[in-house]
């Protein structure tokens, strides 16, 4: 049984309101608009912290919520920035280096932007599952926009954030299932060309807004309810058996869209952070649920399903269990 041991969360003391953003005098009076009714107040930010650092200094947390030392991980795995400080350099053994996990192997795992944590799951179980050698494996993600525009429109604001996962056999969070859909349809939908500019005149475009707004709407409405109707149903528990869902953060509009589409109710943490960091990337879904479990919203044996979505495109869904390990758990 694959189960988190311990997480880690770092998010910079300093932030900036929405409505201050350098960046909405430049925006139509739409995107405006638009940007104000995410249900996003303001973003944590500290421009002098790179992806990697956040990242450490969220992997130090989680490690001594574990009670274990950087020698003492089998395998570092990074989920890797969406615009990386330097190409070619490795920012999967960078991290290893600067935290000391000098016995763990290292390397990285993305491609699909928010939802990148759950190819990371994926990997870490496999290891954990095939190598017995393997006892922790810890996950870690630096979350820093790809441009200096922390508004994408018409998508979200990111914040600034670091998280990590100690992953193992056996925790407090048993990760029972893991699924996980992609579709290349949408490879391109959201880009930042870089090539032949400074980072100063970066942008993330989005190619088609009207297949962003509908197509790939419809398509997400139709997948998150394909995944969790399958979630459910290979595990063997009705929509009665889970306590809560939880998602990652990018818009009010984004939350009302999944309840509507699987008739659920969003836990409470996912607004409540939404509105005060915004979209942290790949960190959203377990930092909301580790937000739960510390304002002791959930009991053992609560079941809760997580889910993301990336305009990448990828979908996921995961089933988790909150206490001791169950025996009639489906073993993966």
């Amino acid at each position: 049984m694959i189960a988190l041991a311990a997480s880690g969360w770092y998010v910079p003391a300093t932030s900036v309101p929405v409505a201050e953003l350098p960046e909405l005098p430049e925006l139509t009076e739409a995107e405006r608009a638009t940007c104000a009714a995410l249900g996003i107040e303001r973003v944590p930010v500290d421009d002098a912290l790179t992806a990697t650092d956040l990242a450490v200094r969220a992997a130090h947390r989680a490690l001594a919520a574990a009670c274990l030392d950087p020698a003492s991980i089998d395998a570092v795995i990074t989920v890797e920035p969406r615009a990386p400080d330097t190409l070619v350099s490795s920012d999967s053994t960078r991290l290893q280096a600067q935290l000391g996990a000098d016995r763990a192997m290292a390397f990285s795992v993305g491609g699909l932007g928010c939802a990148s944590v759950t190819p990371a799951l994926l990997v870490a179980r496999g290891l954990l599952h095939t190598d017995s050698g393997v006892e922790h494996v810890l996950v870690a993600h630096g979350s820093k926009p790809a441009s200096p525009r922390r508004y994408r429109h018409p998508v979200t604001v990111n914040g600034d954030s670091g998280g990590a996962l100690v992953l193992a056999r056996r925790g407090p969070v048993q990760i029972v299932d893991i699924l996980l859909e992609t579709s290349g349809s949408y490879a391109d939908l959201f880009r930042v060309v870089y090539r032949d500019r400074p980072f100063e005149r970066w942008r993330e475009e989005c190619a088609d807004l009207p297949a962003y707004s509908f197509r790939l709407a419809v398509e997400t409405r139709n997948r998150l309810r394909s995944l969790t109707g399958t979630l459910l149903d290979r595990n063997g528990l009705g929509r009665g058996d889970i306590a809560c869902y939880v998602s990652q953060n990018l818009s009010v509009g984004a939350f009302r869209a999944y309840e509507d589409a699987l008739d659920v109710t969003i836990a409470d943490a996912c607004f409540d952070n939404l509105a005060r960091y915004g979209h942290l990337g790949p960190n959203d879904v377990f930092l909301n649920l580790t937000t739960m479990i510390e304002r002791g919203s959930l009991n053992d044996g609560d079941r809760v399903v997580l889910l993301n979505v990336s305009p990448a495109a990828g979908w996921s869904a995961l089933l988790v269990r909150i206490g001791a390990e169950e025996h009639t758990a489906r073993l993966l």
